[in-house]
């Protein structure tokens, strides 16, 4: 095990990525601009990431080729070429989603996933040659190509687990918040401006408070739960609140998800003005 944390370690500090990950990066922003293109690739409308469902589908359709090349007999090269089939028709929005996600990492997390996508690339380029072969009855070599695929597979998938449970991508950054039930102080009503918003403090987790022209005050925790953007540092326009680091919207009333690639909403509490002070509560 520590032989394989080192080997992150090594490909987390590997600068020499930064060529490839920095324009790449750039391109899928490019693509993904349009908001029903981000939300779509980014999970908004399935409440999580997309990427890690998807998965499964050219994974599963591999591994299965695999089984019935070794226990198939003369009629498993059609089932197992079919399989591959169906594995690199699935691997094309896998790619898509995986490249949406990535393209909003931080540097560590780059560098370890462009090699995550090099080794599934690779794979799919063997699993390509290998149905090319099966196709032209060269099974032998078909299933040595395959079965070296899903080795690369394999690969991509210890990486990609990496990135998910050792970095934290994608995860939802407010899973932990803990707001009390019950109505607690956390900032004078001085500091929070008409049509405005403020960051404060409850119990030690940032809280960002903000009153429309009404006068209504809404409280949304104000760490982004894409990759834990502070934001009370984003721009606020028309009852809505932008992460600064990667660019997620929000309804600063009730946290819902405007925009990618955040895809869990932010929490929202209930609040209220007392005596001056705004005080907040879970909601319940």
């Amino acid at each position: 095990m520590t032989a394989l944390h080192d080997a992150m370690q090594r490909i987390e500090s590997l600068a020499a990525l930064d060529r490839f990950v920095r324009p790449v990066s750039d391109a899928v922003h490019r693509a993904v601009q349009p908001t029903t293109v981000r939300n779509a690739l980014s999970g908004t409308w399935l409440g999580h990431p997309v990427h890690p469902m998807l998965v499964a589908m050219p994974i599963g359709a591999w591994g299965m080729s695999m089984l019935f090349d070794i226990v198939g007999g003369k009629q498993g090269n059609r089932a197992a070429s079919t399989l591959i089939a169906a594995g690199l028709v699935a691997a094309a929005p896998t790619a898509a989603t995986g490249l949406n996600d990535w393209a909003d990492t931080k540097i560590p997390e780059s560098r370890v996933g462009a090699v995550h996508a090099a080794a599934n690339s690779s794979a799919s380029i063997l699993f390509v040659s290998s149905l090319a072969m099966r196709l032209r009855g060269r099974t032998v070599l078909g299933k040595a190509l395959s079965w070296t695929g899903l080795a690369l597979v394999g690969g991509g998938g210890y990486l990609g687990g990496h990135l998910t449970y050792a970095r934290a991508m994608n995860v939802n950054h407010t899973a932990w918040l803990d707001i009390p039930s019950e109505w607690t102080r956390v900032a004078e009503e001085a500091r929070l401006p008409d049509d405005g918003m403020v960051t404060a403090d409850c119990d030690g987790q940032a809280i960002l408070l903000s009153r429309a022209r009404g006068g209504r005050v809404s409280a949304i925790a104000a760490t982004c739960s894409h990759m834990g953007g502070p934001l009370g540092e984003g721009e606020s326009t028309a009852g809505c609140i932008t992460c600064p680091w990667h660019g997620s919207v929000f309804h600063l009333d009730d946290g819902t998800v405007v925009r990618g690639p955040a895809s869990s909403p932010q929490p929202a509490f209930d609040a209220r003005i007392v005596d001056g002070a705004v005080e907040i509560r879970s909601l319940r």
